[in-house]
C-alpha cells in the first residue's frame, strides 16, 4: 500500500500572487519546489504526494504538471480551471491528455459571495468533471458548509473531498456549529474529507496534541476510516509545526487503529479518490 500525503504545494514565490501571506506567515514567504519536499516525504515514509494548486490560473496547471512529469513522487496534480466558463469542457478535454491531473479546486473560502459554488454557471462547470473522471476539492469555511452540503447533494455520484477539515476554530474550541455542519454533509458517500491544515487553525505558538483530538474524534464518527485522508498541507503548515510535528499529531492519534485502517489514512484513501496509478 503506498503511503501518499494527499495535500502539499509548490510555489516560486511571488509578492503579488502569494499577497495571502502576510508578516506573520514570513517563514514560508519563499520558493518551495520538489526538491524540498522530496526528501521530507522520505525521511517520513511517504511514497509520494498530491500537489494542490495555490494560485487561480491555467499557468499554475501548467507549472504543477511541469513538476509532476519530472518527478515521480508527485502522484497527482489538483489544478484550477474557470469552471465558470462557457468553454469549460473545451478545457477539460484539453487537460484531459495529461494522466497526473487528477482535479480541480476553486479557492471558495475567498469569494465574498459564500453560496458561490452554487452559481448556476459555477453548478455547470462542475456537472462536467465526472465526464472526464476528475475529482473535486472543496475548499471552504465552517460558515460555508450548508451550502456545500446542498453543492454536494446535487452530484451523487462526483467524488468531491473538503480541505482541511473545513477550517474549524480550533484556537478558540469553536465546535459545536462546525461538528453538526461536518455531520451532515458526511452523510453524502460521494464526500471524502482531508485531515489536513488543523495545526494552522490552532494557536500557531502554543497549540498542544490535545487541542486537536476533538476534532478528530467528530471527522472519524462522521465520514469513518475509507473517507478520510491524510494532507499536510506543507509548506503552508511550516507556520506553526514542522511536518514531523505535524504528522506527529495524527501518527498518535491513529495508533490505536488496526494497520488497515491507518494504510488506508496514510494513503489507500488518497490511491482510491485519486485514482493514483504507481
Amino acid at each position: 500500500m503506498l503511503k501518499i500525503d494527499s495535500h502539499q504545494h509548490f510555489w516560486k514565490y511571488d509578492p503579488v500572487n502569494y499577497s495571502w501571506i502576510d508578516n506573520q506567515m514570513a517563514v514560508i514567504r519563499k520558493d518551495f519546489l520538489p526538491a524540498d519536499l522530496e526528501p521530507v516525504l522520505k525521511a517520513n515514509g511517504f511514497d509520494g504526494c498530491i500537489t494542490v494548486q495555490s494560485d487561480q490560473t491555467e499557468e499554475e496547471n501548467d507549472f504543477q504538471l511541469g513538476n509532476a512529469e519530472k518527478h515521480d513522487f508527485i502522484k497527482g496534480v489538483v489544478g484550477w480551471v474557470d469552471l465558470q466558463s462557457a468553454q469549460v469542457d473545451e478545457r477539460l478535454a484539453h487537460y484531459s491528455q495529461f494522466s497526473k491531473l487528477k482535479g480541480f479546486r476553486h479557492v471558495l473560502q475567498g469569494e465574498p459571495q459564500r453560496d458561490f459554488m452554487l452559481r448556476p454557471a459555477f453548478l455547470n462547470g462542475i456537472s462536467l468533471l465526472k465526464k472526464y473522471g476528475y475529482t473535486y476539492d472543496i475548499l471552504i469555511f465552517p460558515d460555508q458548509l450548508g451550502y456545500a452540503a446542498d453543492f454536494a447533494a446535487r452530484f451523487p455520484d462526483q467524488p468531491f473531498v473538503i480541505d482541511h477539515i473545513a477550517k474549524p476554530g480550533i484556537k478558540n474550541k469553536e465546535i459545536s456549529d462546525w461538528k453538526t455542519a461536518i455531520q451532515a454533509i458526511a452523510k453524502y458517500e460521494n464526500v471524502f474529507c482531508k485531515v489536513s491544515g488543523m495545526v494552522t487553525e490552532a494557536d500557531w505558538k502554543n497549540w498542544k496534541p490535545a487541542d486537536f483530538y476533538p476534532y478528530l474524534d467528530v471527522v472519524v464518527e462522521a465520514f469513518g476510516i475509507n473517507r478520510l485522508l491524510f494532507g499536510s498541507d506543507w509548506p503552508v503548515c511550516n507556520v506553526a509545526a514542522g511536518y514531523e510535528q505535524m504528522l506527529a499529531i495524527v501518527k498518535d492519534y491513529f495508533a490505536a487503529f488496526s494497520k488497515t485502517e491507518q494504510d488506508k489514512f496514510f494513503g489507500g484513501n488518497a490511491v482510491k479518490f485519486y485514482n493514483i496509478k504507481d
